[in-house]
């Protein structure tokens, strides 16, 4: 076969950065109705909190296993493209997601209980098939784009600021739309929300695919006399490639965290600060630190480092949730500002992680191919998508089961006991601070490419690039 599309002429520029960022606002058009469904198939459509818990395992367990499988599929794809492999498969998940998020909120409350079952693992099914092949190939774009640790680090700081501004349009609105002034879920809107969402997602992928220009040559792993891909020892490189494994460990605990406080968090300002329309704005405090580090995101790595710089924001982030959980935040004014002011602490910790996460996982693709001498791009990037899919489907699943333990009843919506409703006060901060403990070890311990060490590689990588040009 011949070697892969690489215009090697185009210069690195801000339209790179504009396009791979709304790729990113799209996938979020589509993944951030996900925080929504515990409390939309709990309290509109009335399935039990322990069923749904199950349920949202199982269909996550699916998206998880889902990933490699799509991921192994793109790199194993010998076919030619006009353009790029990647950007194919992104297009048509593009599509798909036009509608298949909708699917997940087919507002049917008086319908049987076991159609409700079907009606969800089907419509989730479906959402995360198409999702999958746009996001699978979507992450694995950063280390074709460009080779350049800065550039990379200013590719995963748009995509951080093109998922915050999705984030950000989704968080604010949606709740002043879907809840009531009595604090209830107003779930009938939200299938009609979720089509605008495809469509404003549909746009902004294509805005990423047609501005998308593939610089790095990949031919390592397309000659004519290579082997034939092998996923299990794919997966066998990556247990054994320690940054993508760090990498893949933070967001694991990330999202077990942010995903297990989330049904807590909402009857929070249900039940708690019986404010639920604010939950949206208050919930997107976390997004502005990567507004105020983008500008200084390529001094940082370059004076501290990346591992060092991301480690240092998990110290801070923990101690803003130990503050939350000692300090008195009570069921007012004074109680809600003491909860942003912790808020405003774990984002000035996490900003800088938001910035340089998804270079991190470019660069563990660099060093499965430093040290295992191939490049897996879609199959690296897969498992550690199906790791941090495996998350999303315990957090939920965890938290709902805690809730519940805890006292919630969803039948009883915004009505929930103040006795309730106060320990789940306590039970957001417990689920963030053991994430970010976690977060320290992954980055600190785990992930292995310090400063010095990844100036090594990328300089190894060029030198046997350049060879083998020859």
């Amino acid at each position: 076969m011949g070697k892969s599309t690489v215009d090697a002429s185009a210069g690195f520029g801000l339209r790179d950065k504009l396009a791979y960022a709304a790729g990113d606002f799209g996938c979020n058009m589509s993944f951030a109705l996900k925080g929504y469904l515990t409390i939309y198939w709990t309290q509109f459509m009335g399935i039990d909190n322990y069923l749904m818990a199950s349920l949202l395992l199982i269909v996550q367990i699916w998206d998880a296993i889902n990933d490699p499988i799509i991921g192994a599929m793109v790199d194993a794809d010998t076919r030619k493209y006009r353009r790029n492999k990647f950007l194919a498969y992104i297009w048509f998940g593009a599509i798909g997601l036009t509608v298949a998020g909708a699917l997940c909120y087919l507002p049917f409350p008086q319908a049987p209980g076991m159609v409700k079952n079907i009606l969800f693992v089907a419509g989730y099914m479906i959402w995360d098939a198409f999702y999958t092949v746009a996001n699978v190939p979507y992450g694995s774009m950063l280390s074709l784009i460009s080779d350049d640790p800065i550039q990379r680090a200013q590719l995963s700081t748009f995509r951080s600021i093109g998922s915050m501004g999705g984030a950000l349009l989704t968080g604010m609105l949606i709740p002043v739309i879907i809840y009531d002034n009595q604090n209830n879920l107003r779930g009938e809107q939200m299938f009609v929300i979720a089509l605008i969402m495809g469509l404003i997602g549909l746009v902004c992928f294509r805005f990423m695919v047609t501005n998308t220009k593939v610089r790095v040559d990949t031919t390592i792993t397309l000659k004519e006399d290579a082997p034939k891909f092998n996923i299990m020892k794919a997966f066998n490189n990556f247990i054994h490639n320690r940054p993508a494994v760090g990498a893949t460990l933070a967001p694991i605990a990330t999202f077990i965290g942010m995903y297990g406080a989330s049904t807590a968090g909402q009857i929070l300002f249900q039940a708690y600060f019986k404010n639920a329309k604010i939950s949206g704005i208050v919930g997107m405090i976390s997004y502005f630190g990567v507004f105020i580090f983008s500008p200084f995101v390529s001094r940082i790595v370059k004076r501290f480092g990346k591992k060092e710089a991301v480690t240092f924001g998990s110290v801070v982030c923990a101690l803003a949730y130990v503050l939350m959980l000692v300090l008195p935040i009570t069921p007012d004014g004074r109680g809600l500002s003491l909860y942003v002011l912790c808020q405003v602490i774990a984002m000035l910790g996490g900003g800088i992680g938001s910035c340089l996460s998804w270079s991190l996982m470019a660069d563990a693709i660099d060093y499965n191919e430093w040290k295992f001498g191939v490049r897996e791009e879609g199959t690296t990037y897969a498992l550690h998508s199906f790791f941090r899919k495996l998350a999303q489907g315990i957090g939920p699943s965890l938290g709902l089961v805690l809730a519940t333990k805890l006292g919630y009843d969803a039948s009883l919506k915004a009505a929930q006991t103040i006795e309730v409703a106060t320990r789940m006060r306590y039970l957001v901060p417990v689920m963030y601070l053991g994430s970010y403990i976690v977060m320290i070890i992954a980055y600190g311990v785990v992930f292995n490419l310090d400063k010095k060490t990844l100036a090594q590689m990328e300089s190894d990588l060029k030198e046997r690039r350049a060879k083998n040009e020859k």
